[in-house]
């Protein structure tokens, strides 16, 4: 156990540091000037503020460099005392010490943290032996220590356990893609092998048909091949073929009407969807699905839902809106469903974003190439 927390990588990519960082560097800057200005009973009132102020940048690399950030501010704060003859600075907006702690368990490797975790620990020993304070003073201010390490260290596996959620979402949607894809291939193949044989069939008899039955295997091995492209490059586990064709564009209308009391769903589409790549027009109704069911699902009061395709010559947009609760909507849904329909889109080339409208209802917009040249 201590080796795996020895080995603990660092969390991938920690935030990077922005104005409210200097902003929070500011306000705890100020608020030791003014505390040395103001508090009447302040005891080496130079040292302790000094000492204040010059740790406060420190929370700066909190993030970038955890370990180097508590070990100066928990090593200079030890010593201090030294200075004021055995008295520990009492400067209230120390206080930002503590956001040390939590930042070393939140963004450390497992060297750092158990490195870091000494330097607090011999700091209080330090303290301790030396009579700076009493027993009591100690063991409070480790179990203060320890419970903001503690919070750090949550929010640390909180972010990989949800991290580990969205990667699954995206490798669930990379799934059903893959699946998709795999059909219509399959499909295309299977036409093939019809008409390769209708064409053998009629070969002696009617070349000129037979000509024409080669053609046709030619566009369907082209368009077999594009499919194939795509599908190398998404996971999915075996399964058997479905020689079925996969659900297309036109087949939104199915989605129209009412189920039950549930709000009515409006589908309308607009330009020709002829020659669309059977992975695209999969995925426009995959999409237009996922968005009605999480309508239907987290909209409250909603009583329409619309449905809206339009085709150019270039691109596919598909727009789905609904007229219900959008704080409701944000609140109740895990958003995974919207990370792996923005997975699907992006890996046809295209993209697909959700929000709420200005006025009331939540909207999904998706744009996709119609031949899917992204994936």
């Amino acid at each position: 156990m201590l080796r795996s927390l020895w080995d603990e990588p660092r969390p991938a990519l920690p935030s990077p540091r922005v104005w409210r960082d200097w902003t929070l560097v500011g306000v705890f800057v100020a608020g030791a000037a003014l505390e040395g200005a103001l508090q009447q009973d302040l005891a080496w009132r130079a040292v302790s503020v000094t000492v204040a102020i010059a740790l406060a940048p420190l929370l700066l690399w909190r993030r970038s460099r955890p370990l180097l950030a508590i070990a100066i501010a928990f090593v200079v704060a030890g010593l201090a005392p030294l200075l004021t003859q055995g008295q520990p600075p009492n400067v209230y907006a120390m206080v930002y010490m503590l956001l040390l702690p939590y930042s070393l368990l939140r963004w450390g490797s497992g060297r750092e943290m158990v490195l870091g975790s000494a330097v607090v620990l011999a700091k209080i020993g330090f303290w301790l032996l030396a009579g700076f304070v009493g027993a009591g003073q100690a063991l409070g201010e480790a179990a203060v220590l320890v419970t903001a390490g503690a919070v750090g260290a949550a929010m640390r596996y909180r972010a990989r356990a949800r991290r580990r959620e969205l990667e699954k979402a995206k490798l669930l949607e990379r799934e059903r893609l893959a699946r998709d894809l795999h059909d219509t291939v399959a499909h295309h193949v299977s036409a093939m092998a019809i008409r390769a044989q209708a064409g053998l069939a009629i070969a002696e008899t009617q070349p000129e048909a037979a000509s024409e039955a080669l053609r046709l295997i030619e566009a369907e091995a082209s368009r077999a091949l594009t499919e194939m492209r795509a599908m190398v490059r998404v996971l999915r586990r075996d399964e058997p073929a479905e020689l079925a064709p996969n659900p297309s564009i036109t087949d939104l209308e199915q989605l129209a009407g009412r189920e039950g009391t549930g709000p009515l769903v409006d589908v309308a589409i607009d330009g020709n969807v002829q020659g669309v790549s059977p992975s695209v027009g999969a995925a426009i109704y995959r999409l237009a699905q996922e968005s009605v069911t999480n309508a239907r699902r987290h909209a409250r009061h909603a009583t329409r839902i619309e449905v809206r395709v339009a085709a150019d010559e270039r691109s596919v947009r598909l727009r789905v809106s609904d007229d219900g609760d959008s704080h409701a909507r944000a609140a109740g849904s895990s958003g995974y469903g919207l990370v792996g329909m923005a997975e699907r889109a992006g890996l046809l080339g295209g993209t697909c974003d959700a929000g709420p409208n200005p006025d009331r209802g939540w909207t999904v917009t998706a744009v996709l190439p119609r031949t899917g040249t992204g994936a």
